[in-house]
């Protein structure tokens, strides 16, 4: 037998093997499974060679592909969505509480679906994160704010966000210690703390438990909580961690409770829990799913969790080996990842009655964060970019692909996203930031209605009405690089100082900047630029307001006349300080933006400039400003920023110790006894 026929032989054999095995493999079609055994999960951790199509496939196709490669790439959103008209008011940060006073609240992404923050307030008390501890802070009084009680956290636990939700005040904290049970590989645990304020003299522990993955998101909608974290499946004595902790009592999660998709193969666990608040002291919910996620947005109804994959694939085509394209089920498994490049997978979870896995897809692109993403009467709307530019993909409730836009400003990267109505704007850079205006009104057919191009970049969008944007980012100089003849060779673009811009977006096919600041120079930065909660913003009061990082001598200003030329021309460095300062500015579309003035609260005696930000948020309460940090308070008047009062956190002592951890039977009886 010749040497050619014997290979064609030996290739059909394992072409029929495969064939055999996609179909016994393809026999079960529920997309969504349940784990059925602790062994099933143990050899998920350990990796189930038992998918021999895979197997086989990539045996067989070895000589062709030989540099196939998969992996995830994951990072947390920090928490940085999209809002329509008609929910713009919910990025007004302001609120009318039941004694009618006028305060600010957390620059939200949805309307009705509040996010965790590190400072919050209802207008009486602000509750802030200082240090290891949460501070509720007494400021009916805003000439004299004083500490009421103070919430301690266990040695090991380092509070993040915190949640206000009527008298109950949740603190979610990141847990992480080398003797502590389930420490794994440098990875945290969440730990949720609800209380009860009633009083807030002396706040009590109603509920507290821990999940062993690290804390991702949370969102609080209408008296549900819901806290995500996500992470690698733990190894414990030859079995996978399945429990988690529950007002200090070991528990174990049901096995049914842990889901895998058919076609997702990952070790990877995402636990979604769900408290309801005017019942916290029931049993939580908490469900497993074995999927990674980079990116989560949250509407009213639903929860979309997203993966960012990247593929580098440079096989040779199946269809063309075997003729017809899938005949075998190969073509299946190669298909999903045939051409390189990033990937988006999008998960739906129903959350109108329990949380419930509802749908699934994938689209080319990968996201910024949160606000690359928006819901519309059910349909989700999401800001993709590549290597081949940007574009927006549209889905029905189901996940099917209603439309796609064409891609644009193909080799620049997208910087920002805001969903409005039935319009998208984008920022776009490589050397300078063209703004696009996308309509997408006839969702089979997205399209580009006009763009900007300005120097700069920015890394956040905020509607300040129907025909106005704000973007906040960083100020660029284009440079022209030439060889010794005179030639271009290449363009550059160096950052040169923060940005604020208002652009004028009534005419949509030619958006105008009509208003822009510069503030300070390359060093400058400000938490805004990766956390739109960092913005205080409302139009109304013709108030923004964000903090700022920077030398602390560029702060000290003191006539109302020199603030821009002193924030906005550096000239000194080597300066042996670094502080950050709350910028407050007047705002409006007939004059722009209108520095009023600059808050600080500390500086630091050090010789080199580093970010880390101790100014944490700014508030209002009627006519008053507060602006926040780990170590005080100040409060300022709105208008005229002249000081009323102020309190130091610094080194403060626990108010009422008996906020330490209690028993779960000696808070409940505390609750029941007429507290």
């Amino acid at each position: 037998m010749k040497k050619g026929v014997k290979v064609f032989i030996v290739i059909l054999l394992i072409t029929i093997i495969i064939a055999v095995i996609t179909i016994v493999c393809n026999k079960d079609d529920t997309e969504l499974k349940t784990v059925k055994s602790k062994q099933e999960l143990l050899k998920i951790y350990e990796g189930d060679n038992s998918d021999l199509q895979r197997l086989l496939a990539r045996i067989f196709c070895m000589p062709f592909s030989m540099f196939y490669h998969n992996y995830d790439v994951i990072g947390k959103a920090d928490n940085a969505g999209s809002i329509g008209i008609d929910s713009a008011s919910s990025t007004e940060s302001s609120s009318s509480s039941s004694n009618t006073k006028d305060y600010s609240t957390t620059n939200i992404q949805v309307e009705n679906v509040d996010e965790a923050d590190i400072v919050k307030t209802d207008g009486d008390y602000i509750y802030s994160i200082s240090e290891d501890n949460v501070i509720i802070t007494d400021v009916k009084d805003p000439k004299q704010p004083k500490v009421v009680a103070t919430v301690k956290s266990e040695d090991d636990d380092i509070p993040e966000d915190i949640i206000l939700y009527k008298d109950k005040l949740v603190v979610i904290s990141t847990k992480g210690n080398q003797t502590q049970r389930y420490y794994y590989n440098n990875r945290m645990n969440t730990v949720v703390k609800i209380y009860n304020i009633t009083s807030r003299e002396k706040p009590v522990l109603t509920k507290s438990y821990e999940m062993y993955e690290p804390y991702y998101t949370s969102r609080c909608i209408d008296n549900v909580l819901y806290v995500i974290s996500s992470g690698n499946l733990r190894k414990e004595d030859e079995k996978i961690v399945v429990g988690y902790n529950e007002d200090n009592m070991e528990k174990e999660m049901s096995i049914d409770k842990i889901k895998y998709l058919k076609d997702v193969k990952t070790t990877k666990q995402t636990l979604i829990s769900t408290v309801d608040l005017n019942n916290e002291t029931a049993d939580i919910k908490i469900d497993s799913y074995l999927m990674n996620i980079s990116n989560a947005y949250v509407s009213e109804n639903a929860i979309y969790l997203l993966n960012q994959r990247y593929s580098n694939d440079t096989k040779m085509p199946i269809s063309l080996l075997f003729g017809l394209k899938g005949v075998f089920g190969l073509e299946d498994y190669y298909e999903m990842y045939a051409e390189s490049g990033y990937y988006t997978e999008i998960y739906k979870f129903d959350i109108k009655e329990n949380v419930e896995y509802k749908a699934k897809t994938k689209v080319k692109g990968k996201t910024i964060n949160q606000y690359s993403l928006d819901e519309k009467d059910n349909h989700l709307r999401i800001a993709l970019y590549d290597n081949d530019g940007s574009r927006v993909a549209i889905f029905d409730e189901d996940l099917k692909q209603i439309g796609i836009s064409d891609n644009v400003a193909k080799g620049e990267k997208m910087y920002s996203s805001r969903f409005i109505g039935d319009k998208v704007y984008f920022v776009t850079y490589k050397t300078i930031d063209p703004l696009f205006v996308m309509d997408l009104s006839n969702e089979t057919k997205p399209k580009v209605l006009g763009k900007l191009k300005i120097p700069g970049y920015s890394t956040y969008l905020h509607p300040y009405d129907e025909n106005h944007i704000i973007g906040i980012g960083m100020e660029t100089k284009e440079i022209i690089n030439r060889n010794s003849n005179g030639k271009v060779i290449s363009t550059t673009a160096k950052v040169v100082g923060m940005k604020m811009a208002l652009f004028d977006v009534s005419n949509v096919n030619s958006p105008v900047q009509i208003s822009s600041v510069v503030i300070g120079d390359s060093r400058t930065t400000s938490a805004i630029l990766t956390n739109p909660k960092a913005l205080l913003f409302s139009k109304e009061k013709s108030l923004i307001a964000i903090p700022v990082n920077n030398y602390s001598q560029d702060f000290e200003v003191t006539s109302s006349n020199n603030y821009e030329t002193m924030i906005n021309n550096y000239t000194k460095y080597g300066k042996p300080y670094n502080a950050e300062g709350y910028f407050v500015y007047n705002i409006n579309v007939q004059d722009g933006f209108k520095l009023k003035g600059v808050i600080t609260h500390e500086k630091t005696n050090a010789t080199y400039y580093y970010s880390n930000s101790k100014l944490l948020r700014g508030l209002y309460i009627d006519n008053n400003l507060y602006t926040v940090s780990e170590t005080m308070i100040k409060v300022n008047e709105l208008d005229s920023l002249k000081a009323v009062g102020e309190l130091k956190l610094k080194n403060i002592e626990n108010v009422d110790s008996s906020v330490r951890e209690q028993s779960n039977n000696v808070i409940i009886n505390a609750i029941e006894g007429g507290m």
